[in-house]
C-alpha cells in the first residue's frame, strides 16, 4: 500500500504544564516505558475514540479544572 504525502499530515502542538504535572507524566511515560510523545499521542488516540458525550465530560472537568490557570495566562 502507497500513502501518499498529502494523505498523512502531521502536526505538532505545545502544551503548558506545571512542574508537578510533567514530573507525573515522565513517571508515568518511564513506567510503560514509553516516550513522552508517545503518552501523550496515545491519550489524545483514547480522548477522540470516546463517545462524545463522555468526551464533553472530561472536557468540561479539564476547563473547570484548570480554569483559574487558564484566566492567568490570558
Amino acid at each position: 500500500m502507497v500513502v501518499s504525502s498529502e494523505e498523512v499530515s502531521m502536526h505538532t502542538i505545545t502544551i503548558t504544564l506545571s512542574n508537578e504535572r510533567l514530573a507525573k507524566l515522565q513517571e508515568l511515560a518511564a513506567r510503560l516505558h514509553i516516550s513522552l510523545e508517545e503518552l501523550a499521542r496515545a491519550s489524545v488516540e483514547e480522548l477522540l475514540a470516546r463517545p462524545e458525550e463522555t468526551c464533553q465530560r472530561a472536557i468540561d472537568y479539564v476547563l473547570k479544572k484548570n480554569a483559574e490557570l487558564y484566566r492567568r495566562l490570558a
